[in-house]
């Protein structure tokens, strides 16, 4: 998806035709509308090709775009989870893992890459009725594989802002949201971590369209993707506009809600309330 995008704006800035693109490489309108959404595979000679085409003539950022698509073409550590996951997921993963800052908003139930074992566990077993226990075990390893990036060398910084009420809905027993809020207090105290608490209090505010994530890379060239799960898919989003309204409600979510010090106070708050 990454790869496509680069190469959909660097066709528009030399105003060339998705047709005139897909000749230059003996394929149809419709294989160029394909690579530039990221839904299809890409040779390395058809890369190439489309950037002579383009106009990029400077090694570097040729080496990089191949670069990029040979990686496209790898399978990911998480494929050998996609036959306990969407379809949709694994490229959210994908992304996830090569994200540098990752922000998001969540309301219904804490953040994947913030959640215990115990709790991830009860919140998959609910969204996966009728799995199997050894399915459900396998999806809960998914998540806690996915937790390690954040604890490694090169960990992305990471800004979340939890809905009062994805704390207050109770997922597994009281140990389990007893565990998970002790899990958030002490997590929000990693140096790449920011967690901020919308409280109920505030009343109505800017993620009223519901949960979302925002993924940033640490090629500048590469635009930032929005990622919306829904009930049997998931959009993602990397148009400058679309991204900019996201980015314009997540600031204003952390500038209406308390800061990181006072958001871990609320979180002791309710611990002790559990």
């Amino acid at each position: 998806m990454l790869l496509g995008s680069q190469l959909r704006r660097l066709r528009e800035a030399r105003g060339i035709t998705r047709e005139a693109a897909g000749y230059s490489i003996r394929a149809s309108e419709s294989k160029i509308s394909r690579m530039e959404l990221g839904r299809v595979s890409f040779k390395t000679r058809d890369v190439e090709d489309l950037l002579t085409l383009y106009g990029i003539t400077d090694e570097a950022e040729r080496a990089a775009l191949v670069g990029l698509a040979r990686e496209a073409n790898v399978a990911g550590w998480w494929h050998s989870y996609s036959d306990v996951l969407p379809n949709w997921f694994p490229t959210y993963v994908g992304l996830e893992g090569a994200a540098s800052l990752i922000r998001a908003y969540e309301v219904q139930f804490v953040h994947g890459l913030l959640q215990t074992e115990a709790y991830a566990h009860a919140v998959v077993k609910r969204g996966m009725k009728g799995a199997s226990a050894a399915d459900i075990d396998r999806r809960v390893a998914l998540r806690l594989e996915r937790q390690k990036y954040l604890v490694s060398e090169n960990a992305p910084e990471v800004h979340v802002v939890l809905d009062e009420a994805a704390l207050r809905r109770p997922y597994g027993d009281r140990e389990v949201m007893r565990g998970q809020l002790q899990h958030l207090i002490d997590f929000s105290q990693r140096p790449n971590v920011r967690l901020q608490i919308m409280p109920f209090s505030f009343g109505g505010h800017s993620g009223e369209s519901g949960a979302f994530t925002i993924l940033s890379f640490p090629e500048s060239d590469l635009s930032d993707v929005v990622y919306l799960e829904q009930l049997t898919s998931a959009l993602y989003l990397d148009k400058r506009e679309d991204v900019g309204q996201y980015e314009q409600a997540l600031k204003e979510l952390q500038q209406d809600s308390p800061g990181p010090d006072e958001s871990r106070d609320l979180l002791r708050g309710l611990l002790q309330l559990s």
